[in-house]
């Protein structure tokens, strides 16, 4: 989330009222990209391997269908925007026992993506010095790379972290540009090509398809994205945008370089000398001298730097889709236990870890691609059956987007690319398993490991197979001393705002008490704009007076408390769970105390007539938002119904 800008007004410092923004379409599309752009690196080999000259036309069939999936994921997450990806999807659709399927398949994706970047890193620095791309050299980068990404995702991301990712996903694509025009420049030799093909010969058609299958690799963007669904904000119009760039860019990236390798080296060489750094092939086949030098040498540093991105990014991928999995009861508690101070599921980051580096040790691309298409197509195949089935389950359900090419089907809409989507990636996953032994053989173990763990889980906690439960997000937190040295309170110009002052008040004083010096806190007032008005529209001046009067009894409250000081802020926002989130990212607090909203009962709230029943919820949408978003512990505080007083809730 971006940091809030100032907006200018005659207003005391403290009462500053600033901008909080959400995800939008440019991080999104960035960061499905950036996986698109690390997979060239080493899908490239294994896919020419397979379909020799016809590559470029198989990466063509490829970008169809992920043209076809975007769409797919792009529909299931404007109903349910949660974290989770597929395995949301399927929840909503089907129920848990599908989901944990789908969400154990993406496990399996994600642990072979992270092996195959971060052993193919090292044969791209091989590009400055040849031993670095040999054993053991090969193995301590590829450990080196695993224990560095553990080590981030322990730590916890940060709004940093998006930037860089978004700046070297864009610098990789203007690479990837310049070697697609020198290529087609200096190395257009289609003749050669085309020559050199005999269909049902060379290649023959099984490998034609397989190469395709293959060629899924590239597209685990489209679960990172996914996984990000709750926090994006993105106007209905610009989702249709969002899907065309999703869809065209990689197709262009993809074709333009599969055409230029094949006509500069020949397919068998790429697909067997260059098999684990394949574009370090294609630029070696430049000329001049000079040129193919500062190439290497340029994919030999961004390629390695590339690829550790991905290994970090596919691990937070994991890592969000585990702590999915945990709080609905899908897996182990203890594997999705957060870290006492970061938050983070390090019992998950540091398992994963393990796995992805034992599969990296293998050193083979072909092996370890051939399992990762065996999660990938089965993980499509449930997603686009979910999808299909939302259109009759939820037809009432607001879409943001909508697949195009639907018809009257059976009383409902039937979408005729998620038909398709989901008939092709099926055959998919079954040529997978005729086709490769390695993924019929590991990638059947890992999903009757799978099954076994959660039957055996789920009948441990006396829970049913196939019915949702879920856990509070403190039940995966270690217990941790509680400092209170900065506290964020939200008020709201209520009666309760005293109420909620005066439990922060009591926290503060206590760690002042123990500290030294005083504690602090930060009373905040947020002004919700509707989507009708820009948000630097002119506030109200009943609302800014409104705005005052809190913040003022807030700091007359909070001082009473010894030790204690207040300071006063306004900041306004499309939602006030997304201000206060932001405010406490950017002003560090250690805490959050908030007035818990009750929740509406009905879907769509009462105006809107109450369909579909009753929300998965125990809190409001603000509440929930800052509990799931929160960077610190969360201090709930409301009176009983019915009661004078107050309840708390620490959440962490």
């Amino acid at each position: 989330m971006k940091a809030p800008r100032t907006l200018q007004a005659t207003l005391p410092e403290e009462a500053r009222i600033r901008v909080a923004r959400g995800l939008g379409v440019p991080r999104l599309v960035a960061i499905g990209l950036s996986a698109v752009g690390a997979s060239i690196y080493f899908i490239l080999g294994v896919v020419t391997r397979h379909a020799l000259g016809m590559t470029p036309v198989v990466f063509v069939l490829a970008s169809l269908f992920f043209v076809i999936t975007t769409m797919t994921y792009l529909e299931g997450n404007s109903v349910h925007p949660e974290r989770g990806g597929a395995s949301t999807l399927v929840r909503y659709a089907f129920d848990e026992f599908w989901s944990f399927v789908a969400g154990w398949a993406v496990l399996l994706d994600y642990l072979i993506v992270m092996a195959i970047a971060a052993f193919v890193s090292s044969n791209y620095l091989a590009a400055l010095w040849g031993q670095l791309g040999k054993s053991p050299l090969e193995d301590v980068i590829a450990t080196a790379v695993i224990g560095f990404t553990v080590w981030s995702n322990i730590r916890g991301p940060t709004a940093r972290r998006y930037r860089r990712v978004i700046q070297l996903g864009l610098l990789n694509l203007v690479v990837m540009i310049a070697i697609v025009v020198i290529g087609l420049v200096s190395q257009f030799h289609a003749d050669r090509v085309i020559h050199g093909i005999h269909l049902g010969s060379a290649p023959d058609w099984s490998d034609i398809w397989f190469g395709a299958v293959l060629a899924s690799v590239a597209f685990l963007g489209i679960e990172a994205a996914s996984g990000l669904a709750n926090e994006v904000r993105v106007r209905r119009e610009r989702l249709k945008r969002t899907a065309v760039i999703a869809g065209g860019a990689p197709t262009i990236l993809l074709v333009g370089i599969s055409a230029v390798a094949v006509m500069a080296v020949p397919p068998a060489t790429l697909g067997h000398t260059y098999v684990d750094a394949p574009l370090l092939g294609v630029v070696s086949a430049f000329h001049p001298s000079w040129l193919m030098h500062a190439l290497r040498y340029t994919l030999g540093v961004l390629g390695a730097v590339v690829l550790i991105q991905a290994v970090n990014g596919t691990m937070l991928g994991l890592s969000r889709l585990t702590y999915s999995l945990a709080t609905n009861r899908q897996i182990p508690s203890l594997v999705g236990r957060l870290h006492r101070t970061r938050s983070t599921p390090y019992v998950a980051v540091v398992i994963a870890g393990g796995i992805a580096l034992g599969l990296a040790f293998s050193a083979n691309v072909q092996f370890l691609a051939g399992i990762f298409a065996f999660g990938a197509t089965l993980a499509f195949t449930i997603a686009h059956l979910s999808v299909i089935v939302m259109r009759y389950r939820e037809r009432e359900a607001p879409r943001a987007f909508r697949v195009p090419l639907s018809v009257p089907f059976r009383g409902g809409s039937l979408p005729l690319p998620t038909l398709v989507g989901a008939v092709g990636s099926f055959a998919a996953w079954i040529s997978v398993l005729v086709l490769h032994k390695g993924a019929r053989a590991v990638g059947g173990l890992w999903m009757l490991a799978g099954l076994v763990l959660y039957v055996v889980y789920r009948l441990s906690q006396d829970k049913p197979l196939r019915k949702r439960f879920t856990i509070p997000e403190e039940a995966l937190q270690e217990s941790v001393e509680a400092e209170y040295g900065s506290i964020l309170v939200p008020v709201f110009g209520t009666p309760l705002d005293d109420d909620i002052v005066g439990t922060a008040g009591r926290l503060a004083s206590e760690e002042s008490e123990d500290g030294e010096g005083g504690a602090m806190i930060e009373a905040l007032y947020v002004v919700e704009v509707p989507m009708s008005l820009p948000l630097d529209a002119r506030v109200p001046d009943e609302e800014i007076e409104a705005a005052r009067r809190a913040v003022a009894r807030a700091k007359e409250v909070g001082e009473e408390y010894e030790g204690v000081q207040v300071a006063t802020a306004m900041v306004r926002a499309r939602a006030a769970g997304e201000a206060i989130v932001s405010e406490a990212k950017r002003r560090g607090v250690e805490a959050i105390v908030l007035a818990a909203e009750k929740p509406t009962r009905m879907r769509g709230g009462k105006l809107l007539g109450g369909r579909g029943g009753p929300r998965d919820r125990s809190v409001g949408e603000t509440t929930r938002y800052v509990l799931e978003k929160a960077p610190c512990r969360v201090v709930l505080t409301a009176p009983p119904e019915g009661e004078a007083g107050t309840r708390e809730g620490v959440a962490p």
